[in-house]
């Protein structure tokens, strides 16, 4: 498996904590969202925002996150989203489960992180 696509299956695993862990410091929208994974990222993560929106419904469907639609002047109108307390408790656990992943990974790679 080239690295690109390794890479592709990664990021289809990690978009809820990706998106979660943005949402936990405050409220975005998608596109902001989107943006925001691609700069904390270095680029290395991009969603589509088709993927993107169809990952934000699931969450908001799960109770992890509420969105709030806002109008500013000037402005079209956006959807904000922000983490709930039962989306902070899946982040939380989302966390954990994947520093033992990266862990474990990085042990049988052979990987060693400074």
């Amino acid at each position: 498996m080239s690295g690109r696509r390794a890479l592709d299956e990664a990021k289809k695993g990690s978009a809820e904590i990706v998106i979660l862990a943005i949402v936990d410091d405050e409220s975005h929208h998608g596109y902001e969202i989107a943006k925001l994974i691609e700069e904390r990222t270095g680029g290395s993560l991009r969603f589509t925002l088709a993927s993107l929106y169809a990952t934000l419904y699931r969450l908001e469907d799960r109770g992890w996150i509420k969105g709030r639609w806002v109008e500013k002047a000037g402005q079209r109108r956006r959807c904000y989203y922000r983490i709930t307390d039962a989306g902070r408790r899946v982040l939380v656990e989302q966390r954990a489960d994947w520093s033992r992943f990266v862990a474990a990974l990085a042990q049988v790679a052979g990987v060693k992180y400074a």
